[in-house]
């Protein structure tokens, strides 16, 4: 799904990880602000639309070590939004 391996999760999706090492995460709309803060992007779809406050894009560079890796994953797993 969207270029890359998708991990479900409860029946959603969580993450997928990018052919070119990127990360999509599911956040929960309500910290994103602070995730943007944290190294995440503003995730979008296709011709440049935005997916919205449910999801962001983590660059490579950003998940430089195994913690960090984590940090994003556990977001993805405990994200509660309503949208898919």
């Amino acid at each position: 799904m969207f270029g890359g391996l998708s991990f479900i999760v409860d029946e959603r999706m969580a993450v997928a990880a990018g052919r070119t090492g990127d990360l999509l995460v599911r956040t929960d709309p309500a910290q994103y602000d602070d995730l943007l803060q944290r190294g995440g992007l503003p995730a979008h779809m296709g011709n440049q639309r935005p997916m919205g406050r449910g999801w962001l894009s983590v660059p490579s560079r950003q998940i430089h070590d195994d913690a960090e890796l984590a940090f994003w994953l556990e977001v993805g797993i405990n994200s509660r939004t309503a949208s898919s």
